[in-house]
C-alpha cells in the first residue's frame, strides 16, 4: 500500500494541536537513521487504517517525492472521536529484523468434520500472532486451515504451516492453542406431565 505523507515544519503540543484543528495528523518516522517529523491527511489516514494491509504489511510513504518503505509501528486515537491523534512509522530495508503481530485467516471451517458431522462450533481462541522475521519477508496474514478439525482435537501454533524464516513468539509458552471445536449444544425440553385421574376427581369436590 501506498501512502502520501508531508514534512512537519513546526513541533510542539501547540503546533501538534493547530494540525489536528486543520485536518492533519502528526507523526514521526524512526529507525534507518534520523528521526523525522511528519504530518499526513487525517481522513486519508483515518481510511487507510480501516484496512488490515495498512496494519500488518510493508508500506510506501512517498514524501517530497521520495518513497520510503516503513511500517506502522504505533497510533494513538482520541478517547471517543472518531479522531487519530498520532502516528508512528518504522523505516525498513532487506536487513531489518522485525517483531510483529500478524492477523490470522480462518479457512475450511464449515467443511471440517466438528461442524458439518458433529453440528459444533469451533472457538478462535486468537485472532492473531506475534511473528519474527525480515520485514520484507513479512506476510501480510496467517491462513489457518480448519478443515480437517475434529471433536477433541484443537489446532496449535506448531500445526501451522509457516515459512521456514517465520519464527512465532510465544511468550514462554510451549505450543499454545488457535482454535478449538465445541460440541454442539443439546436443549432438553422437559414436557410437565398431566395430571392423574384420581387428581381430576379430587379438584372437582
Amino acid at each position: 500500500m501506498k501512502f502520501v505523507a508531508f514534512e512537519r515544519k513546526l513541533q510542539g503540543t501547540g503546533a501538534s494541536r493547530r494540525l489536528r484543528f486543520a485536518g492533519k495528523v502528526p507523526g514521526i518516522v524512526y529507525g534507518a537513521g534520523e528521526p523525522a517529523v511528519i504530518e499526513l491527511d487525517h481522513n486519508a489516514l483515518y481510511h487507510a487504517m480501516k484496512k488490515e494491509a495498512f496494519h500488518s504489511s510493508i508500506l510506501d510513504m512517498e514524501v517530497d517525492g521520495k518513497v520510503t518503505q516503513v511500517l506502522l509501528r504505533d497510533f494513538q486515537m482520541h478517547p471517543y472521536k472518531q479522531q487519530v491523534l498520532h502516528v508512528d512509522f518504522q523505516r525498513v530495508d532487506a536487513t531489518t529484523k522485525i517483531t510483529k503481530k500478524v492477523p490470522l485467516h480462518f479457512v475450511g471451517e464449515a467443511e471440517s468434520p466438528a461442524v458439518k458431522t458433529d453440528k459444533g462450533t469451533i472457538n478462535h481462541v486468537l485472532t492473531q500472532l506475534e511473528i519474527t522475521c525480515l520485514a520484507q519477508q513479512l506476510p501480510e496474514f496467517i491462513e489457518v486451515d480448519l478443515s480437517g478439525v475434529t471433536l477433541g482435537h484443537s489446532v496449535h501454533v506448531n500445526d501451522l504451516k509457516l515459512a521456514d524464516h517465520i519464527k512465532v513468539v510465544t511468550h514462554g509458552k510451549p505450543n499454545p492453542v488457535i482454535a478449538t471445536p465445541v460440541a454442539a449444544v443439546v436443549e432438553e425440553i422437559i414436557v410437565a406431565a398431566a395430571p392423574a385421574a384420581d387428581d381430576k376427581k379430587k379438584k372437582k369436590k
